[in-house]
């Protein structure tokens, strides 16, 4: 069994969940998680994972997307982790090493997110550059509130997976 997983799978539920917390960022998440346990495995982590987020409510939904900082940001919205700020650093890396007009443009187009959908952008953006989120962002701009919700929903969820990943092999 994966050295981490053993060790997470032997915490009380609250230490379990707020060591969980940074890779998502929803509180109810993490104990939804947590309360799962003991886990065998890695892959039953993240489907254990992947049905508590899709079970919450938009509200605890909203608590994840609030943990991230704005893309080219690198403060959160609300409270996050240490250990989370330096993920979405990690994740944000590709965006952040263009040129200057290309941060302005993708900023601009964030306040415009921000202003039609009342929350932050939220992308998965792992490797990706800032035209290519740039232009996942203003392609998402055409959707509407509900459909939007749902697609940044997914994208917290592909964020959430990295994350445990990332977690579960660090030892």
């Amino acid at each position: 069994m994966n050295k981490v997983l053993a060790r997470w799978n032997s915490l009380d539920s609250a230490t379990a969940a707020r060591e969980a917390l940074p890779c998502c960022g929803s509180q109810a998440w993490a104990l939804a998680l947590a309360s799962k346990r003991p886990f065998t495995d890695v892959a039953s982590v993240t489907e254990a994972s992947a049905a508590a987020w899709f079970a919450l409510p938009k509200e605890a939904w909203q608590e994840a997307f609030d943990s991230h900082p704005r893309i080219g940001q690198k403060h959160a919205q609300s409270t996050a982790t240490d250990e989370s700020l330096r993920w979405s650093a990690q994740e944000q890396r590709t965006a952040l090493s263009t040129e200057e007009a290309a941060k302005l443009a993708l900023e601009e187009a964030n306040r415009c997110y921000e202003q039609k959908f009342g929350r932050i952008f939220i992308v998965c953006a792992s490797g990706k550059t800032s035209g290519e989120i740039l232009a996942i962002l203003e392609a998402r701009m055409q959707n509407d509130a509900a459909t939007e919700l749902r697609e940044a929903a997914e994208q917290q969820h592909q964020i959430t997976q990295l994350r445990l990943q990332r977690w579960l092999e660090s030892n």
